[in-house]
């Protein structure tokens, strides 16, 4: 695999929650360093070494609300 893509929006709670695309992976964090970390960690739990992606991509959503 030579890269995987997390969709990250901000939760509800606070912090941010990113999904990745075509992959069973879910991780959440307060901050976005704390996310960039998060996504790392459970990216290397979740791959062996041979299936490991070479890169990471964060897709950045969010959500504005216009009142008419």
């Amino acid at each position: 695999m030579k890269e995987i893509i997390f969709l990250v929006e901000e939760s509800a709670e606070g912090g941010y929650e990113a999904k990745a695309l075509g992959n069973s992976i879910y991780t959440e964090a307060d901050t976005l360093e704390e996310l960039k970390e998060s996504v790392r960690d459970v990216v290397k739990t979740h791959f062996e070494d041979k299936d490991m992606p070479k890169l990471i991509r964060l897709h950045m959503v969010k959500d504005e609300v216009i009142v008419v």
